[in-house]
């Protein structure tokens, strides 16, 4: 494998795997500390939340891993022999489809209808209690999609290390 190659491969894994770990702070207890708080509070807390997930850095943890993962693809069915390149392209289609298909069709909606409201109305209230329940089992699986896709492109990487020379 060639050295560019290998440091792609590495990259989109960890990459992958770090979305992946700020996915599953959500999952894990973000969510739930703010499903705890009364309705108007939870609110706001996601309104700027939200408001402060949009910057470069987090776009590029979010996204940098699936501009990685489209070019991995593509090298992988290029060279769908080269030892390794079926877990790399479950791995990075797994990304792509799992978390970033994910979160453009049902998790970024709910924010979108969410930054809408005013806290402190009734029917906000209401549309709180259908959003922690539905994103929060969205986020679930975009967090095991990340996860999982970084652990099939580090075994594709790990099957290229090992593979005997020449094939």
């Amino acid at each position: 494998m060639s050295d560019e190659r290998t440091i792609l491969t590495l990259a989109a894994a960890v990459s992958c795997a770090v979305a992946g770990g700020a996915l599953f702070a959500f999952s894990a207890f973000v969510m739930s500390a703010l499903r705890r708080l009364p309705a108007a509070q939870g609110i706001a807390a996601m309104q700027s939340i939200n408001i402060q997930a949009v910057t470069p850095a987090f776009m590029a943890g979010f996204f940098g891993p699936a501009a990685l993962c489209a070019l991995l693809a593509i090298d992988s069915l290029r060279s769908p022999d080269r030892p390794g390149a079926g877990y790399v392209l479950a791995g990075t289609l797994l990304y792509l489809a799992g978390t970033i298909a994910v979160t453009i069709a049902f998790n970024v909606p709910r924010n979108n209808a969410l930054a809408a409201l005013d806290p402190a109305r009734s029917e906000s209230q209401a549309y709180w209690t259908y959003y922690v329940r539905t994103w929060t089992r969205w986020n679930h699986v975009r967090t095991a999609a990340a996860i999982a896709a970084s652990a099939l492109v580090f075994i594709g990487l790990g099957v290229r290390w090992v593979a005997p020379a020449g094939r």
